[in-house]
């Protein structure tokens, strides 16, 4: 299984990741780890890409938590058997993000490179608030959603979620 979870910053992407590599065993990539090198310096796009691609040519099944366009994202897209589209609010957002930063405050999560410790300053707050929603944004979801529909799964809240989640708790063991 290849599953894609794009969604807002702060919406539980990569919690999902997580517990989907798990579910069925595949090996998880977080965007982030890719994105960002020790300190939250930006990784060079190519060397990035080349990361990214060596992952999905190395793996029959795979999870991968982020957005990221530049990173071969319609390939992800394309190829994901299942996307899940965290389409959380606003609020909803900066609070995951705030309960975040108080469990990792000082120290990088494991979804997040080696070196960037976990933050939530003003840029950041901004970023899930404003910026991180923009037109252009809104629109790549939007687009994403009518190509891909009938693959496409659209979380809108943390119940949502949970009962998506509790669906994969019956399957039998993969």
């Amino acid at each position: 299984m290849k599953i894609a979870i794009i969604g807002y910053s702060g919406s539980g992407k990569s919690t999902l990741a997580g517990f989907l590599g798990e579910v069925y065993r595949s090996p998880v990539l977080y965007m982030d780890t890719i994105q960002f090198e020790a300190g939250w310096k930006e990784r060079d796009e190519e060397a990035a890409v080349k990361l990214v691609k060596d992952f999905l040519d190395s793996n029959n099944s795979w999870i991968v938590d982020g957005n990221y366009t530049k990173l071969l994202r319609e390939r992800r897209m394309e190829e994901s058997d299942m996307i899940v589209y965290m389409n959380f609010s606003r609020i909803t957002c900066l609070f995951q993000a705030f309960i975040r930063y108080m469990k990792y405050k000082g120290k990088a999560r494991e979804s997040m490179a080696e070196g960037c410790d976990e933050k939530l300053d003003f840029e950041f707050i901004k970023w899930i608030l404003h910026d991180g929603r923009s037109k252009a944004k809104k629109k790549q979801y939007a687009d994403t959603i009518n190509k891909y529909g009938q693959k496409v799964v659209i979380l809108k809240n943390r119940r949502e979620t949970e009962i998506f989640c509790n669906r994969f708790k019956k399957l039998p063991a993969a």
